[in-house]
């Protein structure tokens, strides 16, 4: 395969994910939920493995330690999450979900799913399990 090729794909990837968050921010901003993507990625994590630390939180959500700690900043002040001490560590810092946090997550989730659901409209089991191995490899060749 030509190495044109390969850059057209990337491209596809790129061009794709960005697609994805774009339609499901434009839908976020529709629907009126007062967060970003970004926000909700934190809020879901913290939902099922809560709590963490930032450094935890931030290897979870894919984001660099700066951007988690804005977007945390943020979410503390909508009230949705909080910070609190570490029971074996006081130099460290978790962060959990508020009891404000746990409620938004459980009304936005079915909204969300029907929302995420767009993006796999038209695609059959077998394409799920060849884009799941495909998306795998790829990051699984650019682990450091």
């Amino acid at each position: 395969m030509k190495k044109e090729q390969y850059t057209q794909y990337s491209f596809l990837l790129d061009r794709t994910a960005r697609r994805v968050k774009q339609y499901a921010q434009s839908s976020f901003s529709e629907k009126a939920f007062d967060i970003t993507i970004d926000q909700w990625s934190v809020l879901k994590v913290l939902y099922n493995e809560d709590p963490m630390t930032h450094k935890e939180l931030a290897e979870k959500t894919g984001k660099d330690q700066p951007t988690l700690t804005r977007i945390v900043d943020i979410i503390i002040k909508k009230e949705l999450v909080e910070r609190v001490g570490h029971p074996e560590d006081r130099r460290c810092l978790l962060v959990q979900l508020t009891t404000k946090g746990q409620k938004k997550v459980k009304e936005l989730s079915p909204e969300i799913a029907q929302i995420r659901m767009k993006a796999w409209e038209n695609l059959s089991e077998e394409d799920f399990k060849n884009f799941t191995k495909i998306l795998n490899t790829i990051y699984d060749n650019l682990t450091v």
